[in-house]
């Protein structure tokens, strides 16, 4: 079992997870959806967490002639310019379920970063901090994707029970 903790202060920010081999592949959003807000589950279940190797969430860069059109993964993150711009945000961040890390963190606002209208965006950079202030975690739970919790690789460690984990940094 893992337990994620601020790099900052120390503070344990979950409880036990459990890791999962990948992110789980989200092909269809809209399945599963809360009938009573609309919003869509969660990418992780709860009590459990993953890896994502591939960039995410803010800042975005004018995607190169090169990368051509992605196919879309259902994990796309809802902005203006989400056809001609790709993620060179976070890479190897630890998605987990909001349940698990939500009444541990406060919402951090700051311009447009809790922009959406169901629910965080995510797109504009890390939107949840630690109580010391160490701003470590981007929120998206808008109603057109799936509900993700991205932890900062950096801004926060691992601990498990044999002992502390390289993420790979």
């Amino acid at each position: 079992m893992t337990v994620f903790y601020c790099a900052k202060c120390s503070t344990a920010l979950t409880g036990n997870l459990a890791a999962l081999p990948a992110v789980p592949d989200v092909n269809n959003s809209d399945c599963g959806r809360d009938k009573k807000t609309g919003r869509a589950r969660s990418t992780v279940p709860r009590g459990h967490y993953a890896i994502d190797p591939d960039p995410w969430g803010a800042p975005f860069v004018v995607a190169s002639a090169s990368h051509g059109r992605f196919p879309s993964s259902g994990r796309e993150l809802l902005r203006a310019d989400s056809s001609i711009t790709v993620s060179a945000g976070w890479r190897d961040s630890f998605v987990v379920h909001p349940d698990d890390v939500l009444p541990r963190l406060a919402a951090f606002t700051l311009k447009d970063n809790w922009l959406g209208c169901c629910g965080p965006a995510g797109a504009h950079g890390p939107n949840l901090a630690c109580h010391c202030g160490s701003r470590l975690a981007t929120w998206a739970a808008d109603c057109m994707g799936p509900i993700e919790l991205h932890l900062d690789p950096v801004r926060v460690y691992v601990w498990q029970q044999d002992g502390p984990v390289d993420a790979g940094h």
